[in-house]
């Protein structure tokens, strides 16, 4: 098995594994719910749903830039909720992504890891949005490559060929340059299997230990992962450790 400082490149999802996507979705659902204050809505519940109305819209509009994707969603998790909604409400939720924090750990870790891999984030959603979360991490990527640019959403195959052209073209990395890093096994490490690549699960809900699947879209059977950690934090520590074993 290869060592984590044997790769060149960490490739990163962003929402869920750098930013606290979970959190950026129930907090921007709070005006819906308190335009329904009837509804008995939990926070396990809005992010199954958030989970399974991504999903589904994804596939239905993969052209669709992702502020217009979440509208969409927005709609959808009322419906299924039995809660109403209006094109104002939809269109705050799907401006929101800018406002969704960061992880506590992210930006140190990202400022470890920098020191022995180039960065990089391959993300489904639009320049803008990953332009405002950017803000909060604390590095410079070296190549951020986003369904925007690519026409279609993760775990679109599309997506990880433009991703590996991209960095083949850009930096001169081929596959077995490249660590994924993702929390999603839906949206990254089920594709990463596919096209070969080595792959790091920051499983921040402990999935692995029976956790929960959050707002992320159920798989049917389980990725491999080469490396699993339960914080961008822990990924940091074991690096250095790695490195310095090394030396």
């Amino acid at each position: 098995m290869r060592r984590l400082t044997d790769y060149r490149v960490l490739t990163f999802d962003c929402y869920g594994t750098l930013i606290d996507w979970e959190t950026g979705i129930w907090d921007a659902l709070q005006p819906l719910i308190m335009r329904n204050p009837d509804a008995d809505v939990t926070r396990d519940a809005a992010l199954l749903a958030f989970g399974q109305c991504e999903s589904l819209q994804e596939q239905a509009t993969p052209d669709l830039l992702y502020p217009e994707l979440l509208k969409r969603v927005h709609q959808r998790i009322a419906h299924r909720l039995g809660m109403q909604t209006d094109s104002e409400l939809d269109e705050e939720y799907g401006a929101s992504v800018p406002d969704w924090p960061a992880f506590a750990d992210t930006a140190d870790a990202l400022r470890i890891l920098k020191r022995h891999f180039r960065l990089v984030i391959l993300s489904n959603v639009h320049g803008a949005g990953i332009a405002g979360s950017n803000r909060k991490l604390g590095v410079e990527f070296d190549a951020i490559y986003t369904a925007e640019d690519i026409g279609s959403y993760k775990p679109a195959d599309r997506n990880f060929e433009y991703l590996l052209a991209h960095l083949e073209i850009d930096f001169g990395l081929d596959r077995s340059d490249v660590l994924h890093t993702a929390q999603s096994l839906h949206h990254d490490h089920a594709p990463a299997n596919r096209f070969g690549l080595a792959n790091a699960w920051i499983d921040r809900q402990r999935l692995s230990e029976g956790g929960s699947w959050g707002a992320t879209e159920r798989v049917e059977t389980m990725p491999t992962t080469d490396f699993v950690f339960f914080s961008m934090g822990e990924m940091a520590k074991a690096v250095e450790e790695c490195a310095n074993a090394g030396t």
